[in-house]
């Protein structure tokens, strides 16, 4: 063959290099070079393949590219990644395997650099640096990457990362993993899922939506990859992504105009929701059922091969067969809705009709479990959105209770969801007008008699919900994320509170509630650092409380109890709140910076009326005093506690019997009793 003699770019020591195997092509499909690790795979030397005028394409190695493809690829200045793709070996063993192919020119000749990307291979071939550098220098031209530690930090990223991602080295550099992906339910469920499958030391490939710096989303093919770096003798990540968001808006733009589920032909989550609104609109009274799948991707990995229809077409066709007549959604890939007038026994009938009319897989019943709800309309929901929550709270309740059935909410739930849709519109108002305010809740030290500190409380009186209790409001705030924005406020209040006390004499510490959710930003600490820089605050005037199930994940979470220490040698102490009612480890104790126990209401509550609590807590305080902590009860009402639990040893008290929460005005007047 002429071409063997041309001078390449790419010749064979290059592709000896590269971490996967690797063949050069021309223009008519020969191949040109072949690999070592080519040669191996497809159990062909380079000496057999001179002089074979054989195209390699379509005939021999890879039958399934089509001839328009490989000359759509020919013509096109970018790199083409085909995610399956099945090679056919010479020893007729059948690969299926992801494929890079780049075409390149030399001396005016078109050819294309073929790279066979099994995950195996990806595996092992970043395991020392040195191939992590060709792998890069292979792929970074193509893809955007990102490397991470251990702990999900962002080590280092490409070019190609920074330009799409809108980062720059400085800011991105330090980041976590999961700060790249939307603040979602969806995201976190697929970012739990590629964590967990690396630390498990498996690839994971698949279509994500990302964010750029802005909030922008974006769209890739991400393959993340478990490494091992020898220089640090640590594990590392890589993440290789190609940006797919064209031809993800234009599939998203089809499926909105096509309105159809191409898998099972029912209308999609879009179509659906027009079916509903204009139900709605005529006030035709329905149910809204809401099915899904429980274990689906357990049961699709383990079935889904054996069957001869995909297990959700299976599924499809029983749920058309029991609800003829009723109007059917799939709305993702495990979860369907139907519209129907049919009575609550009849729908949950259906788990019935499952057992009598099984899937089989290899002539063995796959054991379908569904979770499943009934909300009404118009009696227990009047739109769309909130028949959706609604059913997703059915569903989540169901499987706390072990799946497998199809329930209905009661009335007082269905209150209670309205409720809580209403509050998260009026606090999003809130927050943007700054309609919250704060109160104090003073402890007394029990040694000198005298207000030392007080705990800062959010309070919120909404003109149209009323007042919204902490306890109500809190999670609330932290599933919508917008417990953030109310710890950022509730910090800047405290600050210039105290600093307002400590300039006109008053030394007394003010205290404030963390969510271990503000704490998985690795800048938490430095934020909270630079408010006191901002409110000229001492650091030492401030103390942070965090529940036990925050101990519990900083323990954990090794960069979490970094920022703890960090504020703690600043001056910033940690008070461990709600002492009692988490989780039993007492691990953390020893590992985090805390310097306070304090115990949690309902035990003060019931002090007085059960020996067995009054040995519980005489035995809290002791446990607290034996690390050298300081101890605080909270939920004090009576003298009769108060001189109980100043038997036990507790430093400090705070409750009713001392004030309830007040103004600082109110605060004032108490320190001058």
């Amino acid at each position: 063959m002429s071409h063997m003699h041309k001078s390449f770019t790419i010749d064979e020591h290059y592709l000896n290099s590269l971490p996967f195997p690797a063949i050069v092509v021309n223009q008519d499909g020969q191949a040109i070079i072949f690999g070592k690790p080519a040669e191996q795979l497809f159990g062909i030397s380079a000496t057999d393949i001179k002089g074979n005028t054989t195209p390699f394409i379509n005939e021999n190695l890879l039958r399934e590219l089509s001839y328009e493809t490989f000359q759509a690829i020919l013509h096109t200045d970018e790199s083409t990644y085909i995610d399956k793709v099945q090679v056919v070996t010479f020893t007729n063993e059948k690969i299926t395997t992801a494929l890079l192919a780049k075409p390149f020119i030399e001396q005016g000749e078109p050819y294309i650099l073929l790279l066979f990307m099994l995950p195996e291979l990806m595996i092992n071939s970043v395991s020392n640096s040195g191939t992590l550098i060709n792998l890069k220098q292979g792929l970074d031209n193509s893809f955007m990457t990102v490397t991470l530690d251990h702990d999900g930090f962002i080590l280092e990223c490409n070019a190609e990362f920074l330009k799409t991602s809108q980062w720059t080295p400085k800011r991105v550099i330090g980041k976590t993993f999961w700060q790249l992906f939307p603040d979602n339910e969806v995201s976190e469920k697929i970012t739990n899922t590629i964590w967990r499958n690396l630390n498990n030391g498996h690839t994971w490939q698949g279509e994500v939506e990302k964010i750029t710096k802005t909030g922008q989303s974006y769209w890739v093919l991400l393959t993340a990859i478990p490494t091992f770096s020898l220089e640090t003798n640590e594990q590392q990540f890589m993440l290789i992504e190609k940006d797919i968001t064209k031809s993800k808006t234009i599939q998203h733009q089809l499926e909105k105009i096509a309105y159809i589920d191409t898998e099972t032909g029912l209308m999609n989550a879009h179509r659906l929701e027009k079916v509903i609104s204009n139900m709605i609109e005529d006030e035709r009274h329905f149910s809204f059922v809401y099915l899904s799948i429980d274990k689906f991707y357990t049961l699709k990995e383990l079935h889904d091969q054996q069957i001869d229809q995909s297990l959700i077409v299976e599924f499809t066709n029983r749920i058309k067969m029991y609800f003829q007549d009723s109007t059917m959604a799939r709305i993702n890939e495990n979860d369907f809705v139907v519209i129907t007038p049919l009575s609550e026994w009849f729908i949950q009938g259906f788990l019935s009709y499952l057992q009598q009319h099984p899937i089989y897989s290899s002539n063995i019943a796959v054991p379908i479990s569904i979770s499943g709800g009934i909300t009404r309309f118009p009696e227990d929901q009047t739109t769309f959105s909130q028949l959706m929550k609604a059913s997703i709270a059915t569903i989540s309740n169901v499987r706390e209770a072990g799946g497998d059935k199809i329930v209905s909410l009661s009335k007082a739930t269905h209150k209670a969801l309205n409720r809580k849709a209403l509050i998260e519109k009026r606090l999003l108002q809130a927050l943007d007008q700054k309609n919250l305010k704060v109160l104090y809740q003073p402890q007394i030290d029990v040694y000198s008699g005298k207000i030392t500190a007080v705990e800062a409380l959010v309070r919120w009186e909404d003109e149209v919900i009323g007042v919204v209790a902490p306890d109500e409001l809190i999670p609330i705030a932290e599933e919508t994320g917008l417990i953030n924005n109310i710890g950022s406020f509730m910090l800047e209040k405290a600050c210039e509170q105290a600093l307002i006390w400590k300039k006109a004499g008053l030394d007394m510490k003010v205290s404030i509630n963390s969510s271990v959710r503000e704490f998985r930003d690795k800048n938490m600490a430095k934020s909270i650092l630079e408010k006191l820089t901002k409110t000229g605050c001492p650091a030492s005037l401030i103390q942070i409380e965090i529940t036990e199930k925050f101990a519990l994940e900083a323990e954990a979470a090794s960069f979490i109890t970094q920022q703890m220490r960090k504020l703690e040698n600043e001056g910033i102490s940690f008070i461990l709140d709600d002492f009692g009612t988490g989780y039993g480890s007492f691990r953390y104790m020893q590992i985090l910076p805390i310097d306070t126990l304090k115990i949690d209401k309902t035990f003060t509550s019931s002090l007085l009326k059960s020996e067995k609590t009054q040995k519980l807590m005489h035995g809290m305080v002791q446990l607290g005093k034996s690390m050298e902590l300081k101890v605080v009860a909270e939920g004090v009402e009576t003298a009769e506690q108060a001189d109980l639990l100043i038997t036990y040893g507790c430093d400090a008290i705070q409750g009713y019997y001392i004030s309830k929460p007040a103004t600082p005005e109110e605060i004032e007047a108490l320190l001058v009793k």
